[in-house]
């Protein structure tokens, strides 16, 4: 990402006149005071870092730093209200269209679709005080966050706020308006109606088997010596009867689910684990995607877990101690807003990235950034952030500086040695550095003189 991209990623999402704007439409400021709006803002996305005392009170500290006017604790905590919620509900948006307007990275067996979508939801416990409004799946309080999360970009897509006692699998709609995308989903959101919707809409699907579900053979192609002998057969009972064989090679068969009026024909993939088996169900054609394409593709899946990670141990998701619903709500906004940030800037430096590679001058390339190294250096940055959003003269060489220093100080020291899934798929990866030869030691003689 370069100086004048960082610089019109913030003032797309964080403009000072947008947000002044959004304060009069809303009836942010009520009466007449001094309130640093956008300096309030500020603090609320990018407060990170000490974790000395609750996010509201770092959010306060950080925002007089940046101001030059006193205010007590309980009038600061008044400005959390609704018309707050709405603002940063705007802005929030605003920078997940953002981060959706980046090119996506969508090589090799990840190609066929305009997007693969990860579809999970992430729980937040809260203060025992607000069960009423947020009940957990027990006696506690707590919410969820559902997200739809895009691979292409490596941002967020959708949110959903609710309480965590609600289920998952309603927030999870397939209608024409996925019409040529992809899904991947964990067992949550498996369902025979599901499956028979992604067919009419043309959805690409890549999910577990349910153990209850008992899949009928209607071709075998990988897995017997006698395919003949499993047509219209039960898959657990070919499996019991060693007629499906289970020696290491994937097993590959078009099957038909369910019994009743619904029946759903999809292709099963078998493929050896540590574990044992684990067996998925797709449409992916045989065509494009072997077996292991399909295994690989769901383990893809477990990048919606690295970025709830994130968002809690880089954005402090999990570290809200609010007592009004209200609060509750913008801190989860502001959270999603600085992940969302930080993860657009890493999808440009991946872009350029994998173009870069492309070159033969420069063979091993430069490694990604890491998401929470990144939001922590953006959390340190935030009196240059709020001194670029509200200069009123070009400074484009310091949004210069600044994308320097998140490249120099954020890199992902780890990323030859473990690379996810998705970073082989998308080109992510170089070769191994070999380390410099070690000097022979020499040993002295006795008695010589040190």
């Amino acid at each position: 990402m370069t100086g004048e991209e960082l610089r019109a990623l913030f003032k797309t999402t964080l403009d000072p006149d947008l947000i002044r704007g959004l304060v009069d439409e809303y009836g942010v400021q009520q009466r007449d005071r001094k309130l640093f709006v956008v300096e309030l803002i500020i603090a609320l996305i990018l407060t990170g870092g000490t974790h000395e005392g609750g996010r509201q009170y770092d959010v306060m500290r950080t925002y007089l730093e940046n101001t030059t006017t006193k205010v007590e604790r309980s009038a600061f905590y008044s400005w959390f209200n609704e018309p707050l919620e709405r603002l940063l509900t705007v802005l929030l948006g605003r920078a997940i269209e953002a981060g959706q307007r980046q090119t996506k990275l969508l090589p090799g067996i990840l190609s066929g679709v305009t997007d693969w979508r990860i579809i999970d939801a992430t729980t937040v416990r809260l203060r025992g005080e607000l069960f009423d409004v947020y009940p957990g799946a027990g006696d506690y309080a707590a919410l969820k966050i559902h997200k739809e999360w895009s691979v292409g970009t490596g941002n967020l897509f959708s949110y959903k706020i609710t309480p965590a006692r609600e289920h998952d699998s309603p927030h999870l709609v397939v209608d024409a308006a996925r019409s040529g995308s992809g899904i991947i989903a964990d067992l949550a959101y498996v369902s025979l109606r599901r499956l028979d919707d992604c067919e009419r809409h043309d959805v690409r699907y890549v999910v577990r088997l349910k153990e209850n579900w008992k899949p009928t053979i209607d071709r075998l192609v990988r897995g017997t010596g006698f395919p003949a002998m499993a047509k219209g057969q039960d898959f657990d009972s070919l499996l019991e009867d060693d007629v499906i064989i289970r020696d290491g090679n994937p097993i590959d068969a078009d099957v038909t689910l369910g019994r009743g009026a619904l029946r759903v024909k999809s292709r099963m993939v078998g493929l050896s684990t540590p574990k044992g088996y684990c067996f998925f169900l797709t449409n992916l054609p045989r065509s494009t995607h072997r077996p292991t394409d399909v295994g690989d593709i769901y383990r893809v899946r477990w990048e919606i877990e690295i970025d709830n990670k994130v968002d809690k141990a880089g954005a402090r998701l999990d570290e809200i101690e609010a007592r009004k619903p209200v609060s509750v709500r913008i801190l989860l906004l502001a959270s999603m807003l600085n992940a969302t940030l930080a993860k657009a800037i890493i999808q440009s430096e991946s872009v350029a990235i994998v173009a870069e590679k492309k070159a033969p001058a420069d063979p091993a390339g430069r490694g990604p950034l890491h998401p929470i190294s990144l939001i922590r250096l953006m959390a340190s940055a935030q009196p240059t952030v709020i001194r670029l959003l509200l200069s009123v003269e070009e400074e484009l060489f310091d949004w210069t500086r600044l994308m320097a220093r998140f490249r120099n100080y954020a890199a992902d020291t780890s990323w030859r040695r473990r690379p996810s899934v998705l970073d082989v798929i998308q080109g992510l990866t170089a070769p191994m550095v070999k380390p410099p030869p070690r000097r022979p030691t020499v040993k002295k003689a006795a008695g010589s003189a040190s």
